[in-house]
């Protein structure tokens, strides 16, 4: 069974911490490993985190920070990693967590996984995926409470067309990261975009896909809160192109702008 390296980035959201972790413990899936990269929050978060590493006891401990373990448990199949410091912002944290995986599967999981199988029928569509499959995504949906804001239903296309997939529920073999390299932290709101244009640009990595909705994502995240953040994302989304030498990078910003906006 491979194993499935969730990438957790938190500070000050206690909250939505807790109904993340729930989904995880929920899971069917055998062999998760948990990472969490805390910015050092002061709301109760690190007391979260320690009570979620200690509901599955420690096979062997090891620091990873000074303020961090790691926890394993063979009972459970699950893994936990964490550290709490002050960090640079989201994209950093996702970066802190990446290098402390160590997982054959990474996925960043900041948001509730609708159902206990979530993970387990991502894994199968990369495992059974087409040739040169590297990772597999799915539908997903925006939430605030209990309300949809928005529902993202891509399918399979063309970065070239304005699509792309939706970042919260796409699961990638390790070795993309390891090619291609992490999250460009100069980046404010669309390092997720880029990265996925540096392995999806010449159409020779290929991702499955799992039409059902199996995410539902916390809306106001970085690229969602507010107009100020969408224009910032829409520029950005066109320099991630541009800079990684994509034709056309205005026209596809702008379809994949109108390709968002249907989603509402």
């Amino acid at each position: 069974m491979q194993k499935v390296s969730l990438l957790i980035t938190t500070y000050n959201s206690k909250d939505n911490l807790l109904v993340t972790l729930a989904g995880i413990e929920e899971q069917d899936y055998g062999s998760i490993e948990a990472v969490i990269a805390d910015g050092g929050s002061k709301d109760g978060t690190v007391e979260v985190i320690r009570e979620f590493a200690d509901r599955h006891p420690a096979a062997e401990i090891d620091r990873t920070a000074a303020d961090g373990q790691t926890r394993t448990s063979a009972d459970s199949g699950i893994t936990v990693r964490w550290i709490s410091e002050p960090d640079r912002g989201l994209y950093d944290a996702m970066n802190k967590a990446w290098a402390m995986c160590t997982g054959d599967i990474v996925a960043v999981c900041n948001d509730r996984l609708c159902t206990p199988d979530t993970v387990s029928k991502l894994v199968k569509a990369i495992e059974e995926g087409p040739e040169g499959c590297i990772g597999a995504h799915s539908d997903l949906v925006y939430v605030d409470g209990n309300r949809v804001v928005r529902t993202w239903h891509m399918g399979e296309g063309k970065l070239s067309e304005g699509w792309m997939p939706g970042h919260p529920a796409l699961f990638l073999k390790r070795e993309i990261y390891e090619r291609y390299g992490a999250y460009d932290i100069s980046y404010r709101c669309a390092a997720d975009y880029e990265f996925m244009v540096r392995f999806l640009k010449d159409g020779r990595n290929r991702l499955a896909y799992v039409p059902e909705i199996l995410i539902a994502m916390f809306y106001g995240g970085t690229s969602n809160a507010g107009l100020r953040n969408y224009l910032v994302s829409f520029k950005e989304g066109y320099l991630a192109l541009k800079r990684n030498g994509v034709p056309h990078p205005l026209w596809i910003t702008v379809k994949r702008t109108f390709r968002v906006l249907g989603q509402f």
